[in-house]
């Protein structure tokens, strides 16, 4: 019996051996701070990981979170499977990294497009590619992430008379560093507020590089530097189109809409060339939502290309986009929301998912109504359709202390809808809906309180989709003092839209289509924005990107990385006003 007790006690204690393996594996982790904008949903596609994964080192994360928080990210237990994540620590070079993962910092730099003197900063966190570590280094560097610094330096409560001149110089900053650690300054000063002090980005010329306490040590900045010095011009952009213009019969709106979009990037191809931008623009039609790509991709001059804009349909996304990546060629994506800008720091994405185009709603409504008092009309239909965008401005408003009360359906009477003003603030009314059904169903109730309240300020409040029905509400639009957020907008009242509208009919001898947005100024938009980029900055345009100061049309542009790895989303957002002087106003989100 006593070798079978001695078999049952190695079986035993290699199970527990296993077990333990196994639950070492489940708690390795980096960690990741949010960001504004970022969801669940959104930090899970970075990672490539599972939701349900994060939530489980995460309690709570189910339910919300929110900007600065600091999230555990499980970590691939096989780094050599493919690779692995790293939270940057403070005093950390790339030439450190470099030893502690086997890897050349050539590799990690090709690995993170994003990577720049301004992001290598504690906290941010980066991809290393095929990552070797062994298992003593992969401890210590377990250990390393559990200590990750937040992004404040240091908190700042303002004492009377400061200033963000006094307090930025005070902790070796820019006032632009100060200002977007804390978007609240935008509003001005308050005595007694807490600020966040972040770590410096840059090391102001004029003072000593040792009393800055820049985290960005000194060999990673010369890397940076030779990064930045290795663009160069292009003499002769060459662009490709990769559409369905030829489809079957039931997709047949999508082939006028494309073709709708290339007849108005003619346009902007067209004028960029009478000023002596020289361009090679080639056209390939995709076919349609379940064609292969494959003999369009086999097109030898399309690895050439400095840009590609397309595809339609998501079948094509994966196939376009690694071909973009094998070869180095921006991809701009004019109308999908896809996975993929996560993962490929090659994509640029002209429609933001809608965490991020409702986080720079809210900052914007806050900035805009610091005197609001929102009231928000729960309308009990079936299409209340933007519950995550009221919850999410909820948070935002009680964070700024701004007042929010909420009316019912069964109580949208003259009563209730008084009882809510407040006659020392502006009071802004916000459907839960954004059909037309509900705005027809509110729009005469709130006309009659405001025609009867006229000592009050009141304004109402909406969305994108209210685009579709300005004409049949014009007049009510400008008597409520209507808002409606988008990024996109355009109206023959605006005269950059009117001359488009005209120089289309001479063109083309016909009218566009009946859309929003219009795809022939959506073709012209894309195609100035960034061809007018890389003929001007060459293979810097992803440094300059800010610097294009360009009218739009109809699509303002504001593209920003997800991450040091990944592409570049647009969080432009435009506030249309109708005021009541009968003024339509187009209001820049900066």
């Amino acid at each position: 019996m006593k070798p079978i007790k001695q078999i049952l006690f190695f079986l035993l204690l290699g199970s527990i051996s296993v077990a333990v393996s196994k639950a070492q594996e489940s708690t390795s982790y980096f960690l990741h701070i949010v960001e504004k904008g970022q969801s669940l949903y959104s930090i899970s596609s970075m990672y490539n990981i599972a939701q349900t994964e994060i939530i489980r080192l995460n309690s709570g994360s189910e339910e919300k979170i929110y900007a600065g928080q600091t999230l555990k990210i499980p970590q691939r237990a096989n780094t050599k499977q493919g690779p692995v994540f790293h939270t940057i620590q403070p005093g950390e070079t790339l030439y450190k990294l470099s030893g502690m993962y086997n890897v050349s910092v050539k590799d990690i730099c090709d690995e993170n497009p994003g990577l720049s003197a301004e992001t290598f900063i504690a906290g941010q966190v980066i991809r290393i590619p095929a990552a070797i570590v062994t298992t003593t280094e992969q401890k210590e560097t377990d250990q390393i992430q559990l200590e990750v610094k937040p992004r404040c330096k240091d908190m700042h409560k303002v004492k009377r008379k400061e200033t963000i001149y006094s307090v930025s110089r005070e902790y070796g900053i820019s006032e632009q560093e100060l200002i977007e650690a804390n978007p609240e300054l935008r509003d001005g000063m308050k005595r007694g507020r807490f600020l966040c002090i972040p770590y410096p980005k840059t090391i102001p010329a004029e003072l000593p590089e040792e009393k800055t306490g820049s985290t960005l040590p000194s060999s990673n900045r010369e890397l940076f530097r030779e990064k930045q010095k290795a663009v160069h011009a292009i003499h002769t952009i060459k662009a490709a189109l990769i559409l369905p213009f030829f489809v079957k019969e039931e997709r047949k709106t999508d082939a006028v809409r494309m073709i709708e979009y290339y007849e108005g990037f003619l346009m902007a191809v067209d004028s960029l060339k009478r000023k002596g931008t020289s361009i090679d623009l080639y056209v390939y039609n995709s076919g349609g939502e379940h064609a292969s790509i494959a003999p369009v991709l086999a097109k030898e001059e399309l690895k050439n290309m400095d840009i590609i804009f397309g595809p339609l349909y998501k079948q094509h996304i994966r196939p376009l986009s690694a071909f973009a990546d094998a070869y180095n060629i921006r991809l701009v994506i004019p109308v999908l929301k896809d996975d993929e800008v996560y993962q490929n720091g090659r994509i640029y994405q002209v429609n933001a998912p809608q965490s991020y185009l409702y986080s720079e709603v809210y900052e914007r409504f806050t900035r805009q109504f610091p005197n609001g008092n929102v009231i928000i009309l729960d309308i009990h239909t079936e299409d209340r359709d933007k519950g995550e965008f009221i919850g999410g401005l909820k948070r935002e408003l009680e964070r700024k202390e701004i007042p929010v009360q909420v009316i019912t359906n069964t109580s949208l009477s003259q009563e209730a809808l008084k009882e809510a003003l407040k006659s020392d603030r502006d009071n802004i009314f916000i459907p839960t809906s954004g059909n037309v059904i509900t705005l027809n169903k509110i729009m005469p109730q709130l006309k009659i309180l405001a025609r009867e309240n006229t000592e009050a300020q009141i304004s109402l409040f909406g969305y994108p989709e209210w685009q579709t029905c300005i004409s049949d509400n014009l007049d009510s639009f400008f008597e409520l003092d209507t808002y409606f957020y988008s990024s996109f907008y355009t109206s023959d009242l605006l005269p950059a839209a009117k001359a488009f509208n005209q120089a289309y009919r001479r063109w083309y001898s016909k009218e566009m289509l009946t859309s929003y947005p219009k795809y022939g100024m959506l073709g012209f938009d894309t195609a100035l924005f960034f061809l007018t980029g890389l003929d001007k900055y060459g293979t810097g345009l992803e440094y300059n990107l800010s610097s294009l100061d360009l009218i739009p049309v109809q699509t303002g542009f504001k593209f920003e990385r997800v991450n040091n790895w990944g592409g570049f989303i647009n969080k432009k957002v435009f506030f249309i006003h109708f005021t009541r002087d009968f003024k339509l106003i187009k209001l820049d989100s900066e």
